[in-house]
């Protein structure tokens, strides 16, 4: 088996064992070793190899979290230990204030939220808590996740808790594929700074906004306690674990599905769709211009 063969053999048997959707699974074996077959990965390696398998994988499935990714610097190809992945992502949240980049207050006591990554809801609490009490007593809360990326399940959960009154509120469920269990998320009975009620939230979304960031946005709008501005987000609903095959390339495999309580789906492969269309650059400049309208 040559070297390119091996990596798909390998990326494959990863989706085939883990991912969420095993009648996939198979449909996705068939049309990547038919390419193989044919020679199209053949001239191909490192980044355009992966650049072509991703294409290839979301052509049959359209998984955005379904990917095989290059990194320059080579990494062991033992399997990566749970809580060693746990203790990087926690170790990049604390570099990056818990994903919390701004907190301010525009004119008119509008509060804006610039949130980059949702945090832990464990060690982020404070943090999310902290971000939250600075905003408590404005007018009208825009969260600005444009530039989210993604984080914790339970972090989303915490963020869309500080808009409902208790912990009355089903917001979604996780599917585990491994475990064939689902897991319920509700609101969140305490919380470390007050709840954000009877006001006005908007949510700023751009064609980056990905994963976590999608959740949180996804939640509020489909429970009516938001409404959305921007862009279409990039469609990334399931929850997902990493697995090396060389030094350089790693899988990226969904292993769990994302539930929604109101609409009973999710936005994979579609995106959140904003209330507001309108370029990412302008949303912001939209959602103030909205929320001083709907509040004189």
């Amino acid at each position: 088996m040559t070297g390119n063969a091996q990596i798909i053999d390998r990326a494959l048997g990863r989706i085939a064992a883990g991912y969420v959707f095993p009648h996939r699974a198979v449909e996705i074996d068939r049309a990547i070793r038919a390419r193989l077959a044919a020679g199209e990965y053949d001239a191909l390696d490192g980044t355009a190899l992966c650049a072509a398998v991703t294409a290839h994988l979301q052509e049959v499935c359209p998984d955005k979290h379904l990917r095989l990714l290059w990194q320059d610097e080579p990494r062991s190809t033992e399997p990566e230990d749970d809580d060693g992945g746990r203790a990087a992502f926690l170790a990049l949240l604390r570099e990056q204030n818990q994903g919390i980049r701004r907190v301010e207050h525009l004119d008119g006591n509008i509060g804006r939220l610039d949130i980059r990554r949702i945090a832990n809801a464990g060690e982020g609490a404070r943090a999310i808590g902290a971000a939250m009490e600075l905003v408590a007593h404005t007018r009208a809360l825009i969260l600005d996740l444009r530039e989210c990326r993604g984080g914790s399940p339970e972090g989303a959960a915490m963020w869309c808790s500080y808009f409902f009154p208790d912990d009355q509120v089903h917001l979604n469920d996780i599917y585990e594929r491994a475990t064939d269990s689902t897991r319920q998320f509700w609101t969140l009975s305490h919380l470390p700074a007050p709840r954000y009620l009877d006001r006005p939230v908007y949510v700023l979304t751009s064609a980056t906004t990905f994963s976590g960031g999608e959740d949180v946005a996804y939640t509020l709008q489909a429970l009516g306690r938001a409404e959305l501005v921007g862009e279409t987000t990039r469609g990334g609903a399931h929850p997902t674990g990493r697995h090396p095959v060389t030094e350089h390339i790693t899988v990226t495999v969904p292993t769990s599905r994302t539930i929604n309580a109101v609409t009973g789906t999710n936005w994979e492969g579609v995106g959140v769709r904003p209330d507001h269309a309108v370029a990412a650059g302008k949303a912001l400049d939209m959602a103030y211009q909205e929320a001083m309208r709907r509040l004189s």
